[in-house]
């Protein structure tokens, strides 16, 4: 890389992004601020936390002594992530509105905003490194396996990466804050922000509500008895244990994976039949899923891995599980796993890896099997 790049950095409010605008004009670049606005809906302060974050965002470009613009993205966030985010929930499915804010927003309408601005790199606080390898480009790993967040960038490509900085990806967390507080960064002890920007702190099911009509519908266990009522399918999530209001239900004799005083868990999720499947006990054999096949698959390299032996993580903050891994033809895949694992979620996406490589994902569409191994339709397994 020059020695000095004009670099465009997506200064969130975070102590992440504060730092990474910090190091790169350590390393001698030009660097200019931007803070993106990506939510305007009921933004009152209470949940979301949007001006909050730009006057630490405007705070922190003040101390740096760099520029820093304030870009609303509220209409593109809402026809390129929002609209698929309910699209996808009212499917009954689950997905990851912060993967497609990364590939629809932070790395397309915030690059080619930078690029406009004459920027020829952008920077952002992620915990993930960029390597150029014999003219390619490859996602890696943060180092600091507690934050690495590699699996929200997975669907980024050759072109993106190419003019992309993440500048905190080597270093661990306390690093960062130690840095933020050394040079007196105002948000250097401020809390990591969780959760979906457009619904902060708030209850999911209430925000959903606003969008969602509720359809109540049976809970059924295992052998179709009705063991009490779901408010609509959008609001469960598979693996899910509180908030089904049947924790004094018990099962008559232990069922298959369980027993009468193990808890309930969410396993099955039948649209079509407006139905609710629970089974008890965590490691009940509807929780755990030997493969799985994915969709709408996006590789890093621009191409998918050829067949074989890797590592993927079915949700964050999950170890890599080996798997053998296969391609189809229209843009999926099937993983077969070593080990089961547990509640598999339709919507969410199926993350590769070669060691520290991301090499790309899909989209989960089918979480379960049969004893057999064969897939079958949630409303037959629970026949």
């Amino acid at each position: 890389m020059a020695s000095k790049q004009r670099v465009v950095v997506g200064l969130s409010g975070g102590v992440d992004s504060a730092v990474s605008a910090y190091l790169l004009k350590q390393q001698g670049h030009e660097v200019v601020g931007i803070f993106m606005k990506n939510w305007e809906d009921d933004d009152d302060g209470e949940h979301c936390t949007s001006r909050q974050d730009w006057l630490d965002a405007a705070s922190v470009a003040d101390v740096l002594g760099i520029d820093i613009e304030h870009v609303n993205f509220a209409a593109e966030y809402k026809d390129r992530v929002f609209a698929e985010f309910l699209r996808e929930y009212q499917a009954g499915r689950t997905p990851n509105p912060d993967i497609l804010c990364n590939a629809e927003i932070k790395f397309k309408a915030f690059l080619d905003h930078a690029m406009r601005l004459g920027a020829e790199k952008i920077a952002t606080g992620h915990y993930a490194r960029v390597r150029e390898r014999a003219g390619r480009f490859e996602l890696l790993k943060g180092q600091d396996p507690l934050k690495d967040q590699s699996y929200f960038l997975h669907r980024l490509n050759q072109a993106q990466l190419a003019k992309t900085l993440f500048p905190v990806g080597e270093l661990p967390k306390t690093e960062v804050r130690r840095i933020a507080a050394e040079i007196g960064l105002p948000n250097a002890k401020k809390k990591d922000s969780t959760g979906i920007c457009f619904i902060g702190e708030r209850p999911f099911r209430e925000f959903l509500n606003r969008y969602i009509a509720s359809a109540p519908g049976p809970i059924k266990d295992q052998r179709g008895r009705v063991i009490g009522e779901h408010v609509g399918l959008s609001f469960y999530t598979l693996g899910q244990r509180q908030g089904l209001g049947i924790g004094g239900v018990k099962a008559k004799g232990a069922q298959k994976g369980g027993s009468e005083h193990e808890p309930w868990f969410v396993a099955r999720k039948d649209v079509a039949h407006n139905t609710l499947w629970a089974v008890q006990g965590h490691d009940h054999p509807w929780l755990l899923t030997p493969r799985l096949r994915a969709h709408d698959a996006s590789w890093v390299a621009g191409e998918p891995s050829a067949p074989g032996l890797l590592g993927a993580k079915t949700r964050y903050r999950q170890a890599d599980a080996p798997c053998a891994f296969e391609a189809h033809e229209g843009g999926g895949f099937v993983l077969r796993f070593e080990q089961p694992q547990w509640a598999v979620t339709p919507g969410q996406s199926a993350v590769l890896y070669d060691g520290e490589v991301c090499l790309g994902g899909g989209v989960i569409v089918t979480e379960a099997a049969s004893d057999d191994g064969a897939f079958r339709p949630a409303a037959a397994l629970a026949a």
